[in-house]
């Protein structure tokens, strides 16, 4: 059992490193759009509100109009 330990590991964190995904907000869709996180995001939370959702499917929020507040 010990001699399959270390390359059994390595494959495991290789495995593991691949698979990690970085987080889909970035600090450059802050820059590139002028708004801050809270516009796109809810708060204390990484979900998506409709503004985040249009620049998801856009890439940009040119053309993004706010549904009207009830």
């Amino acid at each position: 059992m010990r001699r399959f330990g270390p390359p059994v590991f390595l494959v495991l964190l290789a495995a593991l490193f691949g698979a990690a995904r970085s987080g889909s907000a970035r600090p450059e869709y802050t820059r590139r759009t002028h708004k801050e996180c809270a516009f796109c995001h809810p708060p204390g939370g990484y979900t998506l509100n409709d503004a985040g959702k249009y620049y998801r499917d856009h890439r940009t929020l040119e053309g993004y109009k706010p549904k009207p507040s009830s």
